[in-house]
């Protein structure tokens, strides 16, 4: 708790506003924008669109605040000191949007599950060897009743598989804390998940895309209701350029193995061989609907969202 609340406080403090730039004519009406972005194959797209100079032809300057968890950035979403949240998981800001603590809208999907894009991994010598060996034991994930607990829940209850318990542990941690042998196992995302099995020799025991989650919407690029109506240009003008990079990274798999060493610790050579998402390059109300039925059934949301108004759709 206390390590969240400095990071956040950081991250306030880094982004010292994003400025009230004015668009003249048809332009957006704030050019530069603030995104806080995770360390995360989610969030290719992100810097591709920056690589293509895919932000500058909508006429937006865009600057990107590293960000370790999507939740520590909330504060400083709600402040209007980020102005979009890039890897957002969607799990935290449903939540948010059902409970009313922070109205937001999802500008686009970012990343939607895949094989071995995230992945349950023990240690070479674990004796858990199939998923039943992990009923009772201690799972990291990087934040509690979330995205990860949620898919492997479901996983495991398919099977008939008695839940573990989890620990929430951030992704750059997870391989002391399973060296040390304070968890049994941890449910790591990529890039974390390759760099596990390199430096621990870690294996893997589950695969995070396994039925019923197949496919499943994991994250995205999420702003404000406040932010959407203030700005309608500047979202739609985002939403065009991440739309267009996430065709790309759909497409080209060399695009998004030459961005990831540079904002991640992946090297160059490993970005070849690690599992990356699927890059919807445009949001589904459908899948979104999974994700919300799913939360229902395992009481994260307390009532049925309309993933049509979560979804920002601009007026043409």
């Amino acid at each position: 708790m206390a390590a969240a609340a400095t990071v956040t406080a950081v991250l306030l403090a880094g982004c010292g506003g994003s400025g009230e730039d004015s668009g003249g004519g048809g332009g957006p009406e704030k050019k530069t924008i603030t995104v806080a972005g995770l360390p995360l194959a989610d969030v290719a797209a992100l810097h591709i669109a920056m690589d293509r100079r895919l932000f500058a032809k909508e006429g937006l300057n865009v600057r990107v605040q590293p960000v370790q968890q999507s939740v520590q950035a909330l504060p400083a979403l709600a402040h209007g000191q980020v102005d979009v949240i890039g890897g957002a998981n969607f799990v935290t800001f449903l939540q948010a949007r059902e409970k009313g603590t922070l109205a937001t809208r999802v500008l686009a999907e970012g990343a939607r599950n895949a094989p071995h894009m995230m992945d349950v991994l023990v240690p070479a010598d674990s004796k858990i060897k199939e998923p039943r060996d992990l009923a009772g034991k201690k799972v990291a994930v990087n934040i509690l009743n979330n995205i990860q607990s949620l898919t492997l829940n479901a996983t495991l209850g398919k099977a008939g598989v008695g839940r573990p318990e989890y620990r929430q542990v951030p992704f750059p941690q997870m391989g002391s804390v399973l060296e040390r042998g304070q968890v049994d196992a941890v449910h790591a995302a990529e890039p974390f998940a390759t760099a596990l099995k390199r430096d621990l020799k870690a294996r893997t025991v589950v695969d995070g895309n396994a039925a019923p989650v197949a496919g499943l919407p994991l994250s995205g690029y999420v702003t404000t209701d406040t932010f959407i109506d203030k700005y309608p240009k500047t979202a739609a003008a985002f939403q065009r350029a991440i739309s267009a990079a996430q065709a790309v990274a759909a497409k080209d798999r060399g695009a998004v193995e030459k961005a990831l060493p540079g904002y991640t610790k992946i090297k160059p050579e490993e970005a070849a061989a690690i599992g990356l998402p699927d890059y919807p390059a445009t949001s589904s109300v459908a899948q979104l609907k999974r994700l919300i039925s799913l939360m229902r059934t395992q009481k994260l949301l307390t009532k049925d969202l309309d993933p049509a108004a979560v979804l920002y759709q601009p007026t043409r």
